[in-house]
């Protein structure tokens, strides 16, 4: 979905409201029609698929899928099942949701590792970055 190397041009026929649904999101968001039609069509193909997974910017402005009616992302919950080494039902009760939340994040992630696995890598940076930033601050105050 992100960081794909090539597209592929398709001509598609949309209704008069569909389009200016895009247009105006395009325009509210800064994003170009093609880049948010992108964006909107492949969460939309993933959604079908993972129906218990769904997007939102995270880190970075980066689009990163969460697991519906929680607030863990996907690497969170991968990240635990690891943890409790693989045990969906131990993950589940960790994290304080359904089972079958966990499962539906380890289906996904088997479908889409390499960009969950980026998507743990960054939060992990930004993570040694705040605490490097908080200890700079901290001996700044001492």
């Amino acid at each position: 979905m992100r960081d794909e190397p090539k597209s592929v041009q398709r001509s598609f026929r949309l209704s008069q409201r569909t389009m200016e649904l895009l247009e105006t999101a395009a325009n509210d968001s800064g994003e170009s029609r093609n880049a948010l039609a992108d964006r909107l069509l492949g969460e939309g193909a993933r959604l079908e698929r993972h129906p218990l997974i769904r997007f939102r910017s995270g880190a970075r402005g980066r689009r990163q899928p969460f697991v519906f009616g929680t607030r863990l992302y996907v690497y969170q919950v991968v990240a635990t099942l690891r943890a409790e080494e693989g045990s969906v039902e131990r993950a589940a009760e960790y994290l304080g949701i359904e089972p079958k939340l966990a499962r539906a994040a380890a289906d996904y992630y088997a479908e889409f590792t390499d960009e969950v696995d980026q998507d743990a890598a960054i939060a992990a940076e930004i993570e040694r970055d705040e605490r490097a930033r908080w200890e700079r601050g901290r001996r700044a105050l001492a």
